[in-house]
């Protein structure tokens, strides 16, 4: 094989930089574009929380003349949103920990195997992302009656991992396939078992992945709001802060009220996600590169 001309290497990296100045303005116009897509209608909500109902529909992207704080305060009272943000905390941690203390499992011998069952395990829990939603509401509130559990949260707790098991163990299955064999093998001749191969090689390994698993699960169960109403229900002590939102909806309903107890329900999940989004970056940067 003929090595390259070393003229002609000297003249590859002007070629690059010229393209990538010619692409640099572009590609930073269009960042910047998609990035105000998303930011105006959480800046839209953002400022009506602080408004009344004749700004939010003459002024929409206005400063607000005079900010309503008072708003923030109606919401929490009226909507009793302290008990209920409780709730919907209490009700997304344990599910998000029955999940994980699932899926981890199914997904280290998924990942360890290679053979017919295995595969035959795989797509049965991709066989999971054909069922809708909704197909599953009868049946689930008939279980939850037969087992004295309708209105509780103790059921929503239970229900909502049964949905997030396939996605959650499909992702955690690929990130620990990433374990180099090597290192199996080396912690199996140190007389490690399944148990410790699992929390001393395989989980710190897939550790983004178990974020990145944590967080979507997070805004899944937080933003649930069909099978809340229907298996938790709308009393006060027990009820998500998605159900309690809409009793701030009326015949003259206060818009920036109503926008006021929405962020005040964003508020618990965007800090949670802040503190583990830049693992969840990782996670995805190392994918990528892997790919």
């Amino acid at each position: 094989m003929t090595a390259p001309h070393p003229t002609r290497l000297r003249r590859l990296p002007p070629v690059r930089r010229r393209r990538r100045r010619a692409g640099g303005p572009v590609a930073t116009g269009l960042s910047w574009l998609y990035a105000l897509l998303l930011a105006a209608p959480l800046y839209y909500l953002a400022v009506s929380a602080f408004k009344t109902n004749i700004e939010i529909f003459t002024r929409p992207f206005a400063l607000p003349e005079h900010w309503l704080w008072k708003n923030f305060r109606t919401a929490w009272q009226t909507a009793d949103l302290g008990r209920a943000l409780l709730n919907s905390v209490l009700i997304s941690a344990v599910a998000i920990v029955l999940t994980l203390g699932l899926a981890l499992p199914a997904a280290f011998a998924l990942a360890r195997q290679d053979n017919r069952l295995a595969r035959a395990v795989t797509g049965t829990f991709s066989a999971g992302f054909l069922i809708p939603p909704f197909a599953a509401l009868i049946p689930t509130v008939v279980l939850a009656i037969k087992m004295d559990l309708f209105y509780t949260r103790e059921f929503q707790m239970l229900f909502l991992p049964a949905g997030a098991l396939p996605l959650s163990v499909l992702l955690l299955t690929q990130f620990m396939r990433t374990v180099p064999p090597e290192l199996v093998e080396s912690a199996a001749l140190d007389g490690a078992g399944n148990l410790r191969l699992l929390a001393s090689v395989f989980i710190p390994i897939a550790m983004p992945g178990v974020i990145s698993v944590a967080i979507l699960q997070l805004l899944t169960f937080w933003n649930e709001y069909l099978f809340s109403l229907t298996i938790t229900g709308t009393a006060p002590d027990i009820r998500t802060a998605q159900v309690a939102l809409p009793t701030l909806i009326s015949d003259a309903t206060d818009f920036g009220v109503l926008t006021a107890g929405t962020v005040l329900s964003l508020l618990p999940v965007y800090v949670a996600y802040s503190l583990a989004s830049r693992r969840m970056q990782e996670a995805l940067t190392a994918g990528a590169v892997k790919g």
